[in-house]
């Protein structure tokens, strides 16, 4: 008789004390002789990251942190190493599995983001583009003209990036409704500003130049976004994705009125889309910066609006109305602090956003040079809370 011992995490895990994290559950398990066999059974029970998402009665608030996956992970770096491009990373089926898989591994969060990037559909749109170390995303032809907007295909998911969809169905396998799978759009004006700046942009004066002397020529392009991201919010749940988290990292530069002209109109129409097909998908929105709109993100009609950490929870929560999940909104700087300060601003966040209605994350994503150790006290804190 052959016994095996098995934890199933990467290298980083043996550096983390699991005794601490309480849904770790290292595996031991024998086979009388031939192969090795791990039995697994389907878990029906229906994820807490869902639960709360739609209102229902949770004993804690479920928690992941936005970037759970990357850079300030040990694991991570070393994958690097071997594949330097960020486009082989996000776009082969195995490395994407594996690295949305190692902080599930190590921390075993609520929800499990897929590893990959706003920007990914563009090629499938005939936008062509790269993920440049150092320098960010650079769109190789940006989009300024009526012509331009005409050459931009309409998505077609299953055509353009079955590795998604692939990777989606493996992590559901995976992850065994222990928690939620999450898949992520970018939103419409966001992905417009980056094909229209071409790549990351401090001012956004060509996308404003547009907006404000073409605003036609824009609103086709918006039009177009909105149409494929709604396609891919579908192919993704039909995928295995459990929720989707539509990302509008740039609409708060825009001010009130012209995000309700170059944004909200948009965003209302890829959930107006996505409801008609998938109406128990919860959908998240994402906007930092978005202390100016807060009032205005629930009427895109998403599940839940995710804070970042400008904005205090108790007046964001007040401010969102009672009919919207809330996200967030930790500081991300606050995981270099010491482990009782991240105690107690967990704690001050989940004590002003209320009992139920409310996912636990970060205001922004993690840092990079963030000490993994106080990643894992942050998910040992956030899963021992009660209401």
């Amino acid at each position: 008789m052959a016994c095996i011992y098995s934890s199933s995490v990467s290298s980083i895990s043996a550096k983390l004390n699991f005794t601490s994290l309480p849904n770790h559950k290292p595996k031991f398990f024998c086979s009388l002789g031939g192969a090795v066999a791990e039995p697994k059974t389907v878990n029906a029970t229906e994820p807490l990251l869902l639960n709360a998402a739609r209102g229902k009665e949770v004993e804690r608030p479920p928690v992941w942190l936005m970037r759970q996956a990357g850079r300030y992970m040990k694991s991570y770096q070393t994958l690097c190493e071997k594949h330097p491009s960020f486009r082989e990373r996000s776009e082969n089926v195995d490395l994407v599995v594996e690295i949305s898989l190692q902080p599930w591994e190590v921390f075993r969060p609520d929800g499990v983001i897929l590893f990959s990037d706003i920007l990914t559909p563009l090629t499938g749109m005939n936008i062509p583009f790269d993920i440049v170390k150092g320098k960010g995303p650079i769109i190789f032809d940006p989009i300024r003209t009526a012509a331009d907007v005409e050459k931009v295909q309409e998505f077609t998911p299953d055509e353009s990036v079955p590795y998604v969809g692939e990777a989606l169905t493996i992590l559901r396998k995976e992850v065994n409704n222990e928690a939620a799978v999450l898949g992520f759009v970018g939103a419409p004006f966001t992905l417009a500003s980056y094909v229209v700046e071409g790549g990351s942009s401090k001012h956004f004066s060509k996308i404003k130049r547009l907006a404000f002397s073409e605003p036609k020529v824009l609103h086709a392009l918006l039009q177009k976004f909105a149409t494929s991201m709604a396609k891919y919010i579908q192919y993704q749940a039909d995928k295995g994705a459990q929720a989707v988290q539509i990302f509008d990292s740039w609409a708060t530069e825009l001010s009130p009125v012209d995000f309700e002209e170059f944004s909200l109109p948009y965003l209302k129409l890829i959930v107006d889309t996505v409801k008609r097909t998938h109406p128990d998908l919860p959908l998240i929105l994402y906007a930092s910066g978005s202390g100016g709109l807060i009032e205005r993100l629930p009427m895109t009609g998403v599940d839940v609006v995710s804070l970042d950490w400008t904005v205090d929870m108790a007046e964001g929560r007040r401010r969102l109305g009672p009919n919207v999940a809330v996200q967030g909104n930790v500081d991300p700087g606050v995981l270099f602090g010491s482990k009782e300060f991240i105690t107690d601003r967990i704690k001050d966040t989940v004590r002003k956003a209320g009992k139920g209605k409310h996912i636990l994350n970060l205001g922004h994503g993690i840092v990079v040079g963030t000490p993994e150790e106080n990643v894992a006290h942050f998910f040992e804190v956030a899963k021992g809370l009660r209401y």
